[in-house]
């Protein structure tokens, strides 16, 4: 049976996201893109953009379940605040969808891509290539979503 899987990498300036199927052991790459929310909009605005830029991509692609980077504490704590923001709003955007979220650290995502927990940026990169050629990422956080969703298909296996 085919898992359509919704990555999110969660951010107030881009959000990027990205539906991968898996099947057992293939995965295939559906498409891919970052929410970007203007810097001029009050927060509630920009917010309000990821909620539904989000809960758009939910109703066109139908994912049966949705992987989402947990923030990790910052040097500014104002900066983790704000970043949790954002997390919320595509949180509660797939949630409202009926989709259930799994929430993975950052060193558990690289770990489940690379086999390694404090992998690169490069070593990262290189595995979303192998395992989907198809994605051709045009910003960081859309490459950073396709991570994301294919962690959380290595993750589905394990337990």
């Amino acid at each position: 049976m085919t898992k359509r899987i919704l990555g999110i990498d969660p951010g107030l300036l881009h959000t990027g996201w990205a539906i991968v199927d898996t099947a057992g052991q293939t995965r295939k790459y559906v498409a891919s893109g970052v929410i970007l929310p203007s810097p001029k909009l009050p927060l509630p605005d920009r917010l309000l953009t990821i909620f539904r830029g989000i809960s758009e991509i939910c109703q066109g692609f139908a994912p049966n379940e949705c992987s989402i980077e947990i923030t990790f504490v910052n040097k500014n704590p104002h900066t983790t605040l704000i970043l949790g923001h954002a997390r919320a709003a595509a949180i509660v955007a797939v949630a409202n969808n009926n989709v259930p979220v799994f929430e993975y650290e950052p060193n558990k995502i690289k770990k489940a891509l690379t086999g390694a927990g404090h992998a690169d940026k490069t070593a990262i990169d290189k595995m979303v290539k192998i395992l989907l050629p198809a994605a051709q990422p045009k910003t960081p956080d859309e490459a950073d979503a396709i991570a994301i969703a294919l962690a959380h298909t290595n993750m589905m296996r394990i337990f």
